[in-house]
């Protein structure tokens, strides 16, 4: 098995809603069988599972019936939630109710780059809003069933930079942090929305009922930090907007992010100052590059400079008083990469997708010496 080849001691994986889920409401049987092996194997490893309840995959049927524009899918999730803890017991040493919902709401409803494709501020706000509100019902069912594993949320954070010392640039930056990246971390701390929502107009804010915030602002055991790249912003060029947001800086990825460690340090120091937070886990982090498999060997140097680049960036912050649980690089293996399809290879294991063989990349290598050569057992 590759995780025991490489030495790690914690592995993320989600599960698929419409794969353990029926319409009627009852678990699938042989889509659960399927986890509770995966879930089996890994603790007989001795490898830590955490679990992501939702990363993306709506079943059909609740998109039909309006998807998270639908609030009642909200509650769908909630009965999903409890279903698979309960099926699970007690195998799931952390469960994360939600993968970025910035991506779900806003690439999906409100840009419409990802599925389902819809575009509107009054549709992202919305999605984004039940998004949140399933988050603090999966919660609720995560302790009534599953009261011995950890339960938090997984935000994905793009530093928002001022384009300029000048004061609309900062002032835009401040925005689009608020409506990027705080908008999804200040419900689920302090149970209220940015101010930025003081600034839209009536019919694009979110459809906020008696007692949403409460549910939404449940106390974590653990909040999961998903870090890439980071972005500049200056003051807006058209009538409405809140920002101009400007393309990536070199050096890139091969996905076209600016590669800049210190900002994942700027990062969980901003977070750390501003909240009260739970332990954190670096749930992602990683980097596309063009690799090519020759002579059985992938040589991903700059992969391998990403990495030690952005865990010296994670100490760093560690030093500074961050409580850094652990760290999970994305990914293990070359996967299906959402809009870019199979073209953008993120993982420390090389896919041959024609016949599904696996090499392990020279970053995987590196991986396995670093993870050796650890002084302290895991937390």
């Amino acid at each position: 098995m590759l995780l025991k080849t490489l030495g790690v001691d914690a592995y993320r994986f989600s599960i698929s809603w419409p794969r353990v889920m029926t319409e009627a409401g009852t678990l699938n049987q042989a889509g659960i069988d399927f986890y509770v092996a995966l879930l089996d194997e890994l603790n007989a490893l001795k490898v830590k599972p955490f679990v992501t309840l939702y990363h993306w995959d709506l079943p059909q049927y609740l998109e039909d019936r309006g998807g998270w524009l639908n609030r009642q899918t909200a509650f769908e999730f909630k009965k999903y939630v409890s279903k698979v803890a309960q099926a699970f017991g007690d195998r799931v040493y952390a469960y994360a109710t939600l993968n970025e919902p910035f991506c779900s709401a806003y690439l999906g409803y409100e840009v419409g780059v990802h599925a389902p494709g819809r575009k509107g501020r009054q549709l992202g706000r919305g999605a984004a809003h039940h998004l949140l509100l399933a988050h603090g019902l999966g919660m609720q069912a995560l302790k009534a069933d599953a009261p011995n594993a950890r339960h938090g949320i997984v935000l994905n954070f793009t530093p928002c930079y001022a384009n300029s010392s000048g004061k609309g640039d900062i002032t835009a930056a401040e925005k689009a942090d608020q409506y990027i990246n705080q908008w999804y971390m200040q419900p689920v701390m302090e149970g209220r929305y940015p101010d930025v929502i003081n600034e839209l107009d009536d019919g694009d804010k979110p459809p906020v009922e008696d007692g949403d915030m409460a549910i939404i602002c449940q106390p974590l055991d653990f909040l999961g930090v998903n870090f890439y790249t980071r972005l500049f912003y200056s003051a807006p060029k058209q009538p409405g907007e809140l920002y101009y947001e400007h393309a990536h800086r070199a050096p890139m990825t091969d996905i076209g992010w600016e590669i800049y460690p210190q900002a994942l340090t700027d990062l969980l120091l901003s977070l750390h100052n501003r909240y009260k937070l739970p332990p954190v886990y670096i749930t992602e982090n990683g980097a596309a590059m063009a690799d090519e498999l020759t002579d059985g060997e992938v040589k991903d140097d700059k992969r391998i400079d990403y990495y030690a680049q952005h865990l010296k960036a994670v100490e760093a912050a560690m030093r500074k008083g961050v409580n850094v649980s652990g760290y999970f690089a994305w990914s293990l293996m070359d996967n299906f990469e959402w809009a870019e399809g199979y073209e953008k290879r993120f993982g420390i294991v090389y896919v041959d997708f024609a016949t599904q063989t696996r090499t392990l990349k020279n970053s995987a290598l590196a991986f396995k010496q670093l993870l050796a050569r650890r002084t302290r057992p895991p937390a």
